[in-house]
């Protein structure tokens, strides 16, 4: 069977991708701009007041990314030696984890299925003595990015809050895509915020600013992570240029997520039709596909659906990942299940219905 290739790409690949919208570009150019690395820019002190106000904290901190907001809130609240308790499949343990050359701290890792810390393992790990080490962060994740963009719920969320500040430790949120699971769970992002003692939320995924993140929290905590950004060469000068592209993007991208959500949606109920697909049903903007039936691995089928102008991202042997995002429509959704199935019917995958 011949596949006609399509005239457009449709990039699945991540939330990443997304490019600024004109009303960003519009801000930057007209943004207030100072010296971030000495008396301050005031775009980015805005942006960081603003996140901090939207999401119940004293004070907030811009980073150059999701990834150095973590590292910061790591460095400031947990010293060499100390244990930060963090999910398997986290983002911070499985690709952040690296830092630990820098914090000095053990990263130890706990269940997290279904994006969940497993509550008994976390009480167990925090009543526990052996090693003599202080446990002083929990890291929690959501929405969970490894799980498919699951997200746990609010209380769950209190529970693990309660078990840390039992056992005197703090709560670290990678809130990469934070807004996504608030609008997964119909609450504000400042109650999933209020579950933890530092948050970090990106602005370059599906909000569609270029670049950056902030870092919220307390006072003390804040003034030391901006410290410590400036040791790791964080400090940009000019960066209201970028900061203003977050203020856009916090200001209007958030309620359009809901889009992202209905797409994905849409495109696990279009993959499903493929017998030996097996689709995860989508929380938010990520649906993962596992194509171990198939007898492909996850590379050969991106290869495959690349060539007819599909772009996903394989996510182990056998297991794909597709983002929706602003600049996937819903006939690019179509297109994409298209692809699909005649990549699969290429292959002889049977397609139910067919």
């Amino acid at each position: 069977m011949s596949i006609t290739p399509f005239s457009s790409t449709v990039d699945l690949r991540s939330d990443t991708v997304t490019l600024p919208t004109e009303s960003m570009y519009d801000r930057m150019r007209q943004a207030p701009l100072g010296d971030d690395g000495l008396d301050g820019d005031p775009t980015a002190v805005e942006l960081e007041q603003y996140t901090a106000k939207l999401l119940g904290k004293p004070a907030g901190l811009y980073a150059p990314s999701a990834t150095m907001a973590n590292l910061l809130a790591i460095l400031a609240q947990a010293s060499r030696q100390d244990v930060v308790i963090a999910g398997s499949g986290s983002h911070i343990y499985t690709a952040e984890r690296g830092a630990a050359a820098i914090t000095g701290a053990f990263y130890q890792p706990i269940p997290d299925p279904e994006g969940a810390l497993d509550l008994a393992s976390l009480q167990a790990t925090l009543e526990s003595t052996k090693g003599g080490l202080k446990i002083r962060l929990v890291c929690v994740e959501t929405s969970h990015n490894n799980e498919g963009g699951a997200v746990a719920s609010l209380d769950h969320m209190r529970q693990v809050f309660e078990l840390a500040r039992a056992a005197d430790a703090r709560v670290h949120l990678d809130g990469a895509r934070l807004f996504n699971a608030a609008l997964t769970l119909s609450v504000p992002a400042s109650s999933i915020a209020a579950q933890a003692d530092t948050v970090s939320v990106c602005l370059s995924k599906g909000l569609s600013a270029p670049m950056g993140a902030v870092l919220v929290g307390p006072v003390e905590t804040i003034q030391r992570a901006r410290w410590l950004r400036k040791l790791l060469g964080g400090s940009q000068r000019q960066v209201g240029i970028a900061a203003a592209a977050g203020l856009e993007a916090l200001q209007s991208m958030v309620d359009r997520l809901s889009q992202d959500h209905a797409c994905a949606r849409l495109l696990a109920d279009g993959l499903a039709s493929v017998a030996t697909l097996r689709i995860k049903h989508p929380q938010t903007n990520i649906v993962q596909v596992n194509v171990l039936a198939t007898g492909r691995t996850a590379q050969q089928w991106e290869t495959s659906l690349r060539s007819q102008g599909v772009l996903v991202r394989p996510w182990g042997p056998t297991l794909m990942r597709c983002v929706t995002h602003r600049h996937v429509s819903v006939s690019g959704i179509r297109t994409a299940v298209e692809v699909f199935k005649a990549v699969a019917a290429e292959r002889g995958t049977h397609v139910r219905g067919s």
